[in-house]
């Protein structure tokens, strides 16, 4: 058996939740495509909310009047939507059901962008925003859950799928929103709502799912749902591991995401070649996103992927620092390998479990404290950036917490599971 082929409770209709002595029936085909299209819409519309501001950061700043160090609690949002409103998702994944959890995440998404740059005022940006990003957040969780429920034996595939998917939405939003924007008449009200359309259309496969009630229950099946085991996710060294990891992870993207178009703005690049760059560093997850995974899932430990990826880290920062327009395009791609730790930590999330149960105990643990992890991240880069005058300080920061990152990183790659250590 792979590593990727963690046994878990079964999707319905498939082996496993029959009943006894009647023939086992499969997987019905249409609904495992369909869960794969609503897969990669979902993950899709899972980073343009964020992306697509950062190259229009200045413009927004402007006409809301935000200080720099209100810029960088705007960037330091989305990691506090994802920690709150993701300790919430496996609760409401019992009660309604993953696909419904999901399905009303998109509609979330589309709402908050369609109205966050119409509301008028810093508040209301904020408010609308975090709509949407509650949206996010619940659908981060239960995307491995998913997965793990679905695919038991393509956890690596499959994550690589909607992790690859991720990253083109990202991509996309990131070199796509200047152009948009002024194709659109020049506003930046318009270029930011624009990305409301691909989240409507993301709610679309997961309407046949609303009744599906979700990870590690038999209801569908018709059967009373099996107690789930009584783990502790606190007393696992992994769990917290995991948690660190994806918390520092999630503070260098967000770090990027929100200020490294600003970076290359001040280093005299026009303001479309430095959301283009955003999205050569995003873009490098499209392929990678789906690489990563399948080479972990086959790994006994993920430590040597760990070590690439912060090596590349440390790289782009100091590329950033010593010649920031010079090597733009080489920073970016350096950077984008480096973001890739986070669908190694997802995959990590899928193996760390034996069961359904666990991994969505796991995932809700380690996304929802990892985001809590990351909030300080851009808020303090924002603050060093506007007393310091410069990028020095905000850059040694970031590459100083790559240590710690790897560190974590290491210890969540060992060959364990939750279920061992609890």
């Amino acid at each position: 058996m792979r590593h990727d082929e963690t046994p878990t409770l079964s999707p319905p209709g498939t082996p496993g939740t029959h009943a006894p002595g009647s023939p086992a029936p499969g997987p019905s085909p249409w609904m495992l495509r369909i869960v794969t299209v609503g897969l990669v819409l979902a993950a899709l519309n899972l980073r343009p909310a964020i992306t697509s501001l950062g190259p229009l950061l200045e413009e927004v700043r402007d006409t809301l009047h935000m200080s720099g160090s209100v810029a960088g609690g705007l960037t330091s949002v989305p990691p506090l939507c994802f920690a709150v409103f993701g300790f919430m998702a496996p609760r409401l994944a019992r009660r309604f059901g993953a696909g419904a959890v999901v399905c009303a995440g998109m509609v979330a998404i589309a709402a908050g962008l369609l109205l966050r740059p119409f509301v008028g005022g810093t508040a209301g940006f904020l408010a609308a925003s975090a709509l949407a990003l509650m949206g996010i957040a619940v659908s981060n969780v239960l995307m491995p859950v998913i997965v793990k429920r679905w695919f038991p034996d393509r956890v690596g595939t499959m994550t690589g799928l909607y992790s690859m998917a991720l990253a083109l939405g990202t991509a996309l939003a990131a070199a796509l929103t200047v152009p948009l924007t002024d194709a659109l008449g020049g506003s930046w009200k318009t270029g930011l709502a624009v990305w409301a359309a691909l989240a409507v259309v993301a709610i679309l496969p997961w309407l046949p799912l609303v009744r599906d009630r979700g990870p590690g229950s038999d209801r569908s099946a018709g059967q009373a749902p099996k107690p789930a085991p009584a783990l502790r996710i606190t007393r696992s060294r992994t769990s917290w591991a995991l948690a660190c990891f994806f918390g520092l992870q999630a503070t260098a993207a967000y770090i990027t995401m929100g200020w490294m178009p600003q970076i290359f703005r001040d280093a005299g690049i026009p303001a479309g070649t430095a959301g283009v760059l955003l999205a050569v560093t995003m873009a490098m997850g499209v392929p990678l996103a789906f690489v990563i995974p399948r080479v972990a899932s086959r790994l006994r430990t993920q430590g040597p992927i760990v070590l690439v990826l912060s090596g590349c880290g440390l790289a782009g920062y100091a590329g950033l620092y010593l010649a920031p327009a010079g090597g733009a395009w080489l920073w970016a791609l350096l950077l984008g390998i480096a973001n890739c730790a986070f669908p190694l930590a997802l995959t990590m999330i899928g193996m760390r479990s034996r069961s359904g149960a666990g991994v969505v105990r796991l995932s809700a643990f380690a996304q929802s404290t990892g985001y809590l992890l990351s909030i300080p991240g851009p808020l303090l880069v924002g603050v060093l950036y506007q007393h310091s005058g410069g990028w020095g300080l905000p850059l040694a920061l970031m590459a100083a917490l790559l240590v710690p990152q790897t560190v974590a990183g290491m210890l969540a790659g060992r060959d364990r599971t939750i279920e061992d250590e609890c």
